[in-house]
């Protein structure tokens, strides 16, 4: 135990000025306006990681078109339920963007959201006979109402003609669309919130403070001590409650705290790589995302896609990601992450990973290896007149994929590892502190990890003479199933797209 020092003593600490430490204090606020915040990050602005607009593909993952959370049985059915928990997902961060947007605190939603239609697209029989019996299932729920199907060439280069121009008349397509769907710019959304934070009594953002230390005190609160980038001078805070909510840094500080709850957590990073196109004569002709079908053994972020993007109101295109690989945890981290990260906790975990998912290390390798001429011939795949002088090579954010330990079943109890490929949230027992780890849907249901972490380590404080009313006012459809209330659905949508003004069906 260390003892208390004579400093600010905050309610709350956010670890990471990104969109989840963002959209967490933005909750905490509207339902408790006294409470004392601090937000430390290790750059110089907010949004500058993951969240940022050209550091992810900015789809408002709601599972209209990522074929990766619809996979196919053994008997050939689909299986939509992760899509189905993804896509209401969605709604409670339409919802909460809907609430600012009415009471004034995001002036204009057109700055962070722009209607704009998901497609997902393929060839080949196989693939064909997949996304028509996905769209079979998907349409028949209410969920998906207004999807639409095609394999008519003419049809879907109507809908995104890039992708059909210079195409063989012969090979077999087929693609889905849905109007509703968007494109976020989380960047620009975390600056509106944390701008709107900024201007309540008791939040401070403290810039240009990496973390170093979590230490709990004699009293149970947490010292957070957090080393000025220039200077290097250390200042600490008490908290009551911590969320780290870093990206790929997350890891490494739930390490730094030795919560029981955190042991045996491992992660490994994957870095992306776009093709990205600003030429506005080709841009202005794609307004779409289509994703097509990952490579066996793809993490769930190297699914490819081509994207439209709406950032600084300039549209552009951007096509992969291209998996690389860097141990940095972060974009702007250290190479020394992946190593400083393994520990004897963790080590056995990682190691039944690797061993149990060689395809993935074989496509990670691969996708290392490919040469320049290599991607731009998989960008033609979905676009077939592609000019190579019109697309430039950026680099996207880093992610670390969740090792999570896990002890097997059976009559030999040993410790294993579990790739998560999802958003991870990581409590401590007493309530006191909450780490999210993982990657994709990640953004895109900020909101919803908001509530969960509400009902873990706030859930005191949800009762109907506490916060649950201010709660229903912000997110209405807070305790009902959306995925099995049609009216409740259909309601929320209308009302949300009229917030913040995108397409409604």
């Amino acid at each position: 135990m260390t003892k208390t020092p004579d400093t600010d003593r905050p309610d709350v600490v956010l670890i990471g000025a990104g969109i989840m430490s963002a959209t967490l204090g933005t909750v905490l606020k509207e339902l408790e306006p006294s409470l004392v915040i601090r937000m430390f990050e290790t750059l110089h602005d907010c949004g500058l990681e993951s969240s940022d607009g050209w550091n992810n593909a900015g789809t408002g993952h709601a599972a209209n078109c990522e074929l990766n959370y619809t996979p196919q049985r053994a008997d050939g059915s689909i299986d939509i339920s992760k899509a189905l928990e993804v896509n209401t997902e969605f709604d409670i961060s339409r919802q909460l963007w809907s609430f600012l947007v009415e009471k004034g605190a995001i002036p204009d939603p057109r700055a962070f959201i722009h209607p704009c239609p998901h497609m997902s697209f393929v060839w080949g029989d196989a693939n064909v006979a997949f996304l028509r019996a996905r769209f079979k299932e998907m349409s028949a729920h209410h969920c998906y109402h207004g999807m639409e199907y095609s394999e008519d060439h003419a049809q879907i280069a109507a809908w995104a003609p890039l992708i059909m121009e210079g195409r063989d008349p012969s090979q077999q397509v087929a693609a889905t669309r849905i109007v509703t769907g968007t494109d976020v710019d989380y960047g620009a959304l975390t600056r509106l919130l944390v701008k709107h934070l900024a201007s309540q009594p008791d939040f401070t953002t403290r810039y240009n403070r990496k973390v170093v230390a979590l230490d709990r005190s004699e009293d149970g609160r947490w010292l957070v001590s957090a080393q000025d980038t220039y200077d290097g001078g250390i200042e600490t805070v008490s908290a009551k409650f911590v969320f780290i909510g870093a990206g790929g840094g997350s890891l490494p500080l739930l390490q730094k705290s030795g919560i029981p709850e955190g042991k045996g957590y491992g992660g490994f990073p994957v870095s992306g790589i776009w093709l990205r196109c600003d030429v506005d004569a080709i841009s202005q002709r794609h307004g779409a995302k289509v994703y097509g079908k990952a490579a066996t053994g793809s993490p769930p972020m190297s699914v490819p896609h081509l994207d439209t993007r709406i950032i600084g109101e300039k549209q552009s295109l951007l096509f992969g990601p291209y998996a690389g690989f860097s141990s940095k945890f972060l974009k702007y981290g250290s190479l020394t992450d992946l190593f400083t990260s393994l520990s004897g906790d963790n080590i056995i975990p990682l190691l039944d990973v690797a061993r149990d998912n060689v395809q993935l290390s074989e496509y990670l390798i691969g996708q290392v290896m490919q040469s320049a001429d290599h991607q731009f011939a998989t960008l033609q795949q979905f676009f077939p007149k592609a000019v190579k002088q019109d697309w430039t090579k950026a680099v996207a954010g880093q992610r670390v994929q969740t090792i999570k330990p896990h002890m097997s079943g059976g009559w030999f109890k040993h410790e294993e590892g579990l790739l998560e490929f999802g958003t991870e949230v990581v409590a401590a027992a007493d309530k006191s502190l909450v780490a999210l780890l993982g990657a994709s849907p990640g953004a895109s249901t900020a909101a919803f990890i908001a509530l969960e972490v509400l009902q873990r380590c706030f859930d005191g404080e949800l009762t109907e003479s506490g916060w649950l009313p201010r709660l229903r006012n912000i997110i209405p459809t807070f305790g009902i199933d959306l995925t099995r209330d049609a009216e409740a659905c259909r309601k929320t949508r209308a009302a949300t797209a009229g917030s913040l003004k995108i397409e409604n069906v």
